[in-house]
């Protein structure tokens, strides 16, 4: 799904966003509500980048990638945790793209999230480049989603996946011969 975010592009820098984990619902510019397979999804465009909400019947978990004021917390390059009975695992990357690379780049994202049935992207007004895209797909028992931030004035894009899979129980030695 595609969407004009209804905000001003504030100029913010790559170097700005934040990451936090079990934050309540932020205000949202937009919103995807997704089912896959027992799992209740949210994507969630916010004026200063994303938020996803993931519910099961064992509780919730919220991952906010955003520019939030007084967050201590900077983008980190990988994040592995239990959260109550899930493991949570992500991974965040900058690339720096040149204009002609970046422009062919944000048309390619924007292309494949937008006609994607388990995408969102958000465009901000002035700048077609400018957009937080995220898609979200459940691949053996885990939720995945990939979020990108463009950042057209600095040529940078950050790129983060994410999986939130149930934890495993120790196995026992029942049944073994």
């Amino acid at each position: 799904m595609l969407t004009t975010l209804n905000t001003a592009y504030s100029d913010t820098r790559a170097a700005d966003l934040a990451w936090a984990l079990g934050r309540e619902p932020l205000p949202a510019l937009a919103t995807l509500d997704l089912e896959l397979t027992g799992t209740k999804l949210q994507l969630r465009l916010l004026g200063a980048s994303h938020q996803v909400l993931v519910e099961e019947e064992r509780g919730l978990c919220s991952e906010t990638v955003a520019c939030i004021p007084g967050s201590s917390t900077p983008l980190p390059l990988g994040v592995a945790k239990r959260v109550g009975d899930w493991e949570y695992e992500f991974a965040a990357r900058v690339e720096v793209l040149s204009p002609g690379s970046f422009a062919g780049r944000a048309q390619e994202l924007l292309a494949l999230v937008s006609d994607h049935p388990q995408g969102l992207v958000g465009v901000f007004p002035g700048s077609p480049h400018a957009f937080t895209a995220m898609l979200a797909q459940r691949h053996e028992g885990q939720v995945h989603w990939r979020t990108w931030h463009a950042y057209p004035q600095d040529g940078q894009l950050v790129v983060t996946r994410t999986k939130v899979g149930v934890r495993m129980a120790a196995q026992t030695g029942a049944g073994r011969v």
